[in-house]
């Protein structure tokens, strides 16, 4: 029952996720190099779920990292809010 709450890795992964993002695209980023780094991460959620069994408090954990780090890194709200439904609907 404890480990129902225990969302440190899902936490964690939409922290490096995000820093993935970061690390790839610049602000002023094409759409073109947007979505390829968009579909390398769709990939690293495929590889992710296969070890990972996400229940939706460790989703809402997870979404929450991946939102807030690309928020404070001065990404698009608009951008942000797009991709995390997006993730979000992969997981």
């Amino acid at each position: 029952m404890l480990s129902w709450f225990d969302a440190r890795d899902a936490q964690q992964f939409g922290t490096t996720l995000a820093e993935f993002l970061i690390a790839r695209v610049p602000l002023d980023a094409t759409e073109k190099k947007r979505q390829e780094v968009i579909d390398k991460m769709v990939l690293q959620i495929d590889v992710y779920k296969i070890d990972h069994r996400l229940n939706l408090f460790k989703k809402a954990k997870f979404a929450n990292a991946f939102k807030w780090k690309l928020l404070d890194s001065r990404y698009d709200a608009e951008f942000v809010d797009m991709l995390t439904k997006k993730l979000l609907l992969r997981l």
